[in-house]
């Protein structure tokens, strides 16, 4: 009796595993009458394409072959739904956006990864988090950060200066200290913890290893998705879990775990000192941050809060591994990209550095006179229109629902297609860099830097398309519910670090080709594809800077 319920068990499980493979090609779809290109691979379908380090442009084929919304395969002939125009990534991300969720892959293995900080929650349970954190990150709590965001940026002005005036220019790589300063700012200003001062060459073996989290996590791509299912006990750094994925037989997967280790290691660090001063009474006015930094005020609050609000020292843990990767990549690679930029157009670099000087910004500002700066605001916005750091998300529907579109496009049966009927677990992927950069929104030169578009009032193509990203009708930081709630703190540090940087310094490009790679979070490397992160700059004292 025994083995027969095993074979039947077998046999169960052999059928489950065909239907799901082979239910796409016997059920029809009506993702099926949706445009879409051809695949070239049955197992990875489009992904590979799609996920590639060198994946530009197939994104640029999608942007200009279809018209916001196109069918694509997934893996074992699955369907996928591209999606780029504004009306449908408001429902995405808005109006459904709890039907719209994160895929089950993301969650478990950012559990795995972080912890259970916010992107490894959902539903109820993200909403409680997020109620938690959000006061932290208000343009109010910002004001009263500032003095700390200058001081961190103080200290890289310093660095480059040492390396820059015996001779009177130096190559530096921009990326590698773009990151040491954006772990400091989360440091201070977040953590009231100070990584790195600045000082040596070569950052430390843990701001080192940050560096390598996007190029890991683009290359563990399809590990990733089996990575969650693993089994896990005590926590997600501990047990047989843990000890299953050092076993996985892939570079990408060992890099990432060595780094999870590490990062945990380094929160509950943290976390333990911060937690033992406040229940002892300490002051932490005198400590990094003066008691203003997000986790310091996080956990005060979280101390005053009700029983059902308050936060798990596990989930308290997981938010500061979770700011750490998500603060630290994405900025310091968005001011890498604003800074190629600049030295790309030395004119627009000069009249920033004349805008700088004229307000006092080179001095310090407070923060709502630094967020005004309208010619610093419109380098920014537009860098990040159209070199948004995350080039695209995903999400997983978790019931059959309709998806409006805000014009009808036209069935590969020649049919005329007015709203899609999504069927429950299709993945969507939102492609936020394509909808920066749809020429039907931005116009014909939606492919060119133009910071200037953002000084005068925008088309009315842009204004009443009703584009539904949190900041300044873009994309690049999402919309809704799991929208980037560091967007204030990131926008923060990139303003401050220009403002000092460009008072002190010129930067040129260097002769060596630089590559964009389109991992999770797009970096610099020399050469080629897949490289070590890095940028190399021609930095130049400016002439006209004071000592």
């Amino acid at each position: 009796m025994p083995s027969q319920l095993v074979q039947a068990a077998v046999i169960c499980g052999i059928t489950w595993i065909l239907w799901k493979l082979c239910r796409q090609w016997v059920v029809k779809s009506p993702l099926d009458n949706i445009p879409g290109p051809s695949s070239n691979s049955w197992v990875y379908g489009n992904l590979s394409q799609l996920l590639a380090l060198d994946s530009l442009p197939f994104h640029n084929y999608l942007l200009e072959n279809y018209p916001g919304i196109a069918s694509l395969k997934g893996s074992f002939g699955s369907k996928i739904l591209y999606v780029f125009e504004p009306s449908a990534l408001h429902h995405v991300f808005v109006k459904d956006q709890y039907i719209y969720d994160e895929g089950k892959f993301f969650f478990r293995s950012n559990e795995l990864l972080l912890g259970k900080g916010l992107l490894a929650t959902w539903g109820d349970h993200h909403r409680k988090q997020r109620k938690m954190l959000n006061p932290v990150f208000s343009p109010k709590h910002m004001r009263h950060m500032v003095p700390i965001f200058y001081d961190v940026g103080r200290l890289l002005v310093r660095a480059i200066d040492e390396r820059v005036r015996p001779t009177g220019s130096a190559e530096l790589d921009v990326n590698e200290w773009m990151g040491r300063t954006a772990l400091e700012f989360v440091g201070q200003a977040g953590l009231g913890y100070s990584f790195d001062p600045l000082v040596n060459d070569k950052a430390d073996e843990f701001a080192s290893s940050l560096k390598t989290f996007s190029g890991a996590l683009a290359k563990a791509a399809i590990p990733r998705r089996i990575l969650p299912y693993l089994p896990r006990f005590q926590g997600p750094f501990a047990g047989l879990g843990h000890w299953l994925m050092t076993m996985v037989p892939h570079d990408a997967v060992q890099t990432l775990v060595a780094l999870a280790d590490r990062l945990w290691g380094r929160s509950t660090e943290i976390y333990s000192n911060k937690k033992v001063a406040l229940e002892r009474g300490e002051s932490l006015g005198e400590r990094v941050g003066d008691g203003k930094d997000i986790m310091s005020t996080l956990l005060k609050a979280n101390m005053e809060a009700s029983g059902e609000d308050k936060l798990a020292e596990e989930e308290l843990i997981g938010q500061m591994g979770t700011l750490i990767l998500a603060a630290v990549d994405t900025t310091s690679n968005a001011l890498s990209l604003i800074m190629t930029r600049l030295a790309e157009h030395p004119d627009v670099q000069q009249k920033l550095r004349e805008e700088i000087f004229s307000a006092g910004a080179d001095k310090g500002l407070d923060f709502d006179a630094l967020m005004g700066l309208p010619l610093l605001e419109a380098v920014c916005r537009e860098t990040l229109r159209i070199d948004a750091p995350v080039t695209q998300v995903f999400r997983e529907v978790n019931q059959d629902v309709v998806l409006p579109l805000s014009q009808p496009i036209r069935g590969r049966d020649g049919t005329t297609i007015h709203e899609i009927h999504v069927p429950k677990d299709t993945v969507v992927v939102a492609g936020l860099l394509n909808c920066n950069r749809n020429k039907a929104i931005w116009g014909e030169d939606a492919y060119e830097w133009k910071p200037e578009r953002f000084l005068s009032p925008l088309p009315s193509t842009v204004t009443e398309a009703k584009i539904p990203g949190v900041y300044s009708n873009l994309m690049t930081f999402l919309a809704g519910g799991r929208a980037c709630i560091g967007f204030k703190f990131s926008q923060l540090e990139m303003k401050v670090i220009l403002s000092l940087l460009l008072s002190k310094f010129t930067f040129e490009k260097t002769a060596q080709p630089i590559i964009w790679n389109m991992a999770g979070v797009r970096y610099p490397s020399v050469g080629k594809h897949g490289g070590k992160a890095s940028l190399p700059m021609k930095i130049s004292l400016y002439k006209g800077a004071g000592d």
